[in-house]
């Protein structure tokens, strides 16, 4: 009698006492962890750090978008490709874009390199007619250091 109640006293301890909860991870955009814990109380610490890099005297705006928003401001066609892949996007994602990269994904052998400087007019053409079928990726690497990257692939 006394070896059930404990097992079920352990079990109810277990079952009420420690329950799983979701925990959720905010990071800045270093990287750093900001915050862990429930999603309720994530959403006063981006605002406590915005109001942060207000008070430092910060006069400019930065630009800080993620990586869905980036994505959102780029345009890949054809895809799949067969001879020449296309690649442009807004001013907005123009301001952040240092370099755009494509590597084939099974060899991670560069093929093709281009800096962002004015006299692309915010559009890019990659001719992939010499290139073997499979998976490339298209790498985007922002001024800020933050690499962006998306699959496309050759028929």
């Amino acid at each position: 009698m006394k070896k059930r109640t404990l097992t079920l006293a352990s079990l109810l301890i277990g079952f009420f006492g420690f329950s799983q909860t979701e925990v959720y991870f905010k990071y800045d955009e270093a990287g750093n962890q900001r915050y862990r814990g429930p999603d309720a109380a994530a959403r006063p610490s981006s605002q406590t750090t915005s109001q942060d890099t207000n008070r430092n005297g910060a006069s400019q705006q930065l630009q800080v978008m993620d990586e869905k928003m980036f994505m959102k401001q780029i345009r890949l066609y054809p895809v799949p490709v067969n001879d020449v892949l296309t690649i442009d996007w807004t001013e907005e994602a123009d301001s952040l874009i240092e370099s755009v990269g494509l590597y084939q994904h099974s060899t991670v052998h560069w093929k093709f390199q281009q800096q962002n400087i004015p006299g692309l007019n915010r559009k890019l053409q990659v001719n992939m007619m010499g290139y073997e079928w499979g998976v490339y990726v298209i790498r985007f690497t922002l001024k800020d250091g933050r690499i962006f990257s998306k699959n496309i692939t050759k028929r």
